[in-house]
């Protein structure tokens, strides 16, 4: 099972200077709206947008506190189905101590006009959490600067099974390919016998702690914006934790870089180039450290969801086993560009498991200006959320929600399925559209064009269920059974 990793990895490093010839480009088109300071007839205002009602002091937080709370942190996803099956397609949760409003949008039609009508550069919500760290406690390193499989076969046991910490290998490879990309190096990642006290398992250590607490900084009582709490200091800790890694590897890329002999853009890697055009290197170490804090989590979470998707539909993995032995009929085959694109099923199976399982279980804008939504006027500065979630699996958007089917992505299928161009966008649109997009795609497809190739997967335990940690992902020990096939 080694050379598959090492295959991938390798296809990676191969395949990654397509990301770096092309950046993502939004169409940004605007809409002639009326302006919402004219006098419309039958606009509600904002006051009368329906949603839980808060109490005093404590607002709408309670929902969220231990003991006298109705939700865990953990049912973050289940309480965007429970909001919009009580109030409908617009429901306002205010109340939230020590945040704005959150509005949430569930009309499919209305997301994609908010979309459409943003201008070049459009307001995602940060992280409190991650601003208060960028902004106070360490201003000096950040100022004002924007933020931008394991060995497995050695894992095994006498049946072909995974260990219960499988999700901790994944995490590992999604480590190791950011770290080429954002840090131009070799980070050891995929070495069998890494140490727990190793560097890469500090660096997903820190990752799995800062991104999963987040969670719980945000949505409860937020008593650290008030006094250092536990978990605020631990979060501090593991955040300069990275702060030190990025500095560390973009120091040795700008040695590298400086006895470097450049004869084309072609010659440097990510970093290398943001550190040839840019005066201030502190652009480098900013966007390394988004992309590894985000990108570890969110896609090693993302590869576990589709694995296990895989594992438990036998007929589905079939389909994508039966694409993947025409296109390569030797597993040993390099991957290409064109063999990545003519992996029409792959891709339609990952579509299809995050309209149903989105890893991010919705996106998020700030109004920059008044707007009418739903028949209702909107102040400029709310928190809109647009649960994608939830709109992907709406029957009004998509044919057969409930289903599980791939086919719906295909342009050559017979069957004409419905399927909302705005209801399942798990990347986000427009200008802030995630971006790690091409990366993250880039990763799963490689990883699954040669795990799938040469083996098959199953799933003989009980059925996970999914939580929100970070991201939306099967909640418990995934331990698949991993067979080699025999052709």
């Amino acid at each position: 099972m080694s050379h598959v990793i090492v295959c991938a990895r390798r296809d990676v490093a191969r395949i990654t200077h397509i990301l770096k010839r092309h950046r993502s480009q939004a169409a940004v088109i605007f809409d002639e709206i009326t302006s919402p300071h004219e006098e419309l007839p039958h606009v509600k205002p904002y006051n009368a947008i329906p949603g839980p009602k808060p109490i005093p002091i404590l607002g709408n937080t309670w929902r969220l506190l231990p003991i006298i709370g109705q939700y865990d942190v953990s049912d973050v996803a289940r309480l965007s189905y429970i909001i919009h099956k009580d109030y409908g397609k617009i429901a306002r949760l205010s109340g939230l101590v020590g945040r704005p409003d959150l509005l949430f949008v569930y009309d499919a039609d209305e997301i994609e006009k908010i979309y459409r009508q943003e201008g070049p550069t459009p307001f995602r919500p940060s992280m409190p959490c991650l601003v208060k760290y960028k902004s106070e406690i360490r201003k000096d390193f950040f100022g004002r600067l924007p933020g931008v499989v394991g060995v497995m076969q050695e894992m095994m046991d006498d049946n072909n099974d995974m260990p219960a910490d499988f999700d901790n290998e994944i995490h590992k490879w999604a480590l190791e390919c950011i770290g080429v990309v954002s840090l131009d190096t070799r980070l050891g990642c995929l070495d069998p016998n890494l140490s727990p006290n190793s560097e890469p398992q500090k660096i997903i250590d820190a990752a799995k702690y800062a991104l999963r607490n987040i969670a719980i900084l945000e949505l409860k009582f937020p008593f650290w914006r008030y006094f250092p709490t536990t978990i605020w200091k631990n979060y501090v800790k593991n955040m300069d934790y990275f702060v030190k890694i990025c500095t560390k590897y973009v120091d040795e890329a700008m040695d590298r870089l400086q006895k470097k002999k450049i004869s084309s853009d072609n010659d440097l890697s990510l970093v290398e180039r943001i550190l040839a055009n840019e005066p201030d290197k502190k652009t480098a170490y900013v966007l390394a450290l988004d992309l590894i804090l985000v990108g570890i989590d969110t896609i090693s979470m993302a590869i576990c969801s589709i694995l296990y998707q895989l594992a438990t539909r036998p007929e589905q993995q079939r389909k994508m086993y039966e694409e993947l032995k025409r296109l390569i009929p030797d597993p040993n085959t390099p991957l290409t560009a064109k063999l990545l694109d003519e992996m029409v099923f792959v891709k339609a199976f990952i579509k299809e498991v995050f309209r149903m399982y989105s890893t991010v279980i919705g996106n998020g804008r700030t109004l920059q200006h008044d707007a009418i939504i739903q028949g209702y006027h909107v102040p400029k500065g709310v928190q809109l959320v647009f649960p994608t979630l939830v709109t992907g699996q709406m029957e009004e958007y998509v044919s057969k929600p409930d289903e599980f089917l791939p086919e719906r992505w295909l342009k050559s299928e017979d069957e004409n399925y419905k399927m909302h161009p705005f209801a399942s966008l798990p990347y986000g649109y427009g200008a802030r559209m995630c971006l790690g997009r091409r990366f993250a795609d880039l990763e799963i497809q490689v990883l699954l064009a040669k795990l799938i190739r040469s083996y098959n997967l199953e799933y003989h335990h009980e059925p996970l269920e999914y939580k929100v940690t970070f991201m939306y992902a099967p909640h418990g020990e995934l331990k698949l059974r991993m067979n080699r096939r025999s052709e």
